[in-house]
């Protein structure tokens, strides 16, 4: 019985794609590789944050999610994850939208355009178990992917 990973998302089966892996023991999280070349252009105001693809979906427990974060160098390197924290509930997982594919959105902080080559390491994923408040009756079902939280059937938006 499977109880979290990752496996390549729809349309990038033959693309060459790692799973990801820690580094050492200890490490909470994974390594996670763009799946293509992306160039993120240096900031400016009104910019959109540039969506880097990893090629790849994640599974976990329905009391589980899972968090995309950056990597310690990110910052010097001038990547700023445009969320902060990406968090990622078990039910993106295989939606009909985009297969659960996760992507990592950055801005370009640094004074000039960024290459990120296809294989290079981009950010890293935790999972991690959460609790749920006293009362709770939450039952409505994801029906979309990016964002789509607030659309899902049996339960009004938020």
């Amino acid at each position: 019985m499977k109880k979290r990973g990752f496996e390549i998302a729809k349309g990038y089966e033959d693309k060459g794609i790692h799973l990801p892996v820690r580094k050492t023991k200890n490490s909470a999280g994974y390594d996670i590789e763009a799946a293509e070349d992306v160039t993120i252009p240096k900031y400016y105001p009104g910019i959109k944050p540039t969506l880097i693809p990893t090629g790849l979906k994640a599974y976990c427990a329905e009391d589980e999610c899972y968090f995309l974060l950056n990597r310690s160098s990110g910052p010097k390197k001038g990547f700023l994850m445009a969320n902060s924290i990406g968090l990622v509930d078990a039910d993106y997982y295989g939606n009909p939208d985009n297969d659960g594919h996760f992507y990592f959105a950055y801005f370009n902080c640094s004074d000039h355009d960024i290459e990120v080559k296809k294989g290079e390491a981009i950010g890293q994923v935790v999972f991690q178990k959460y609790l749920i408040a006293d009362g709770d009756e939450a039952e409505g079902v994801r029906t979309g992917g990016f964002g789509s939280t607030d659309k899902k059937e049996g339960g009004d938006a938020e």
